[in-house]
């Protein structure tokens, strides 16, 4: 059964005050999708995602991070939470195999925003919310599942290396919603394939 799959990231000397700096920085390497045609969608909850939002854009397709933050910076509070919806592009199976995009959230927490890290008890800074799992998970009855999900999983593990390098991150936790560790799910699904 899938699953949805998380990267939680706390950020050292991350505060209300410079929450957008380090946000753009994560926006910066992530690899928005080149085949959607549709942009990103920038969106700032206020308290918790309970309430609709207090704004909301709709950019073109290759918009910069620049002026994504800039529309955002207005309602900051401490309270709020900043959303952009996104697409980057994976291997999905449609019949064949090819290249689509894949719709991703970015968020960027307000040390008031009410949001729990699944089973955790504190809050992250930064989270991205990849959709279900298995887009990164082999499957026995698609040919060719084992080395195109191992190529979209790469583009997860390199996402993740990236952020660690453009930010000061303390500690990361890549979590899913059952709390099933992602890894031995990985192992789990490979084993299913055998030795080779």
């Amino acid at each position: 059964m899938s699953d949805r799959l998380y990267l939680s990231s706390w950020v050292r000397g991350f505060s209300d005050s410079n929450l957008l700096r380090h946000f753009g920085k994560m926006l910066d390497v992530f690899p928005f999708s080149k085949l959607a045609k549709t942009g990103p969608v920038v969106r700032v909850y206020a308290i918790s995602y309970v309430e609709p939002p207090v704004f909301e854009r709709v950019f073109d397709p290759g918009a910069l991070v620049a002026d994504m933050i800039a529309s955002a910076r207005d309602f900051v509070q401490p309270d709020c939470c900043v959303e952009i919806e996104a697409a980057w592009d994976l291997w999905q199976h449609h019949e064949d195999w090819k290249l689509w995009p894949s719709a991703v959230t970015l968020s960027c927490y307000g040390s008031e925003f009410e949001h729990q890290t699944g089973e955790h008890d504190d809050d992250d800074n930064l989270r991205v919310d990849f959709g279900l799992d298995s887009k990164f998970l082999p499957s026995e009855d698609i040919e060719g599942s084992l080395r195109i999900q191992q190529s979209n999983l790469r583009s997860l593990l390199h996402l993740v290396s990236e952020i660690e390098k453009a930010l000061p991150v303390e500690r990361r936790l890549l979590w899913s919603e059952s709390g099933a560790n992602f890894a031995h799910v990985v192992e789990e699904a490979l084993e299913k394939f055998g030795p080779g």
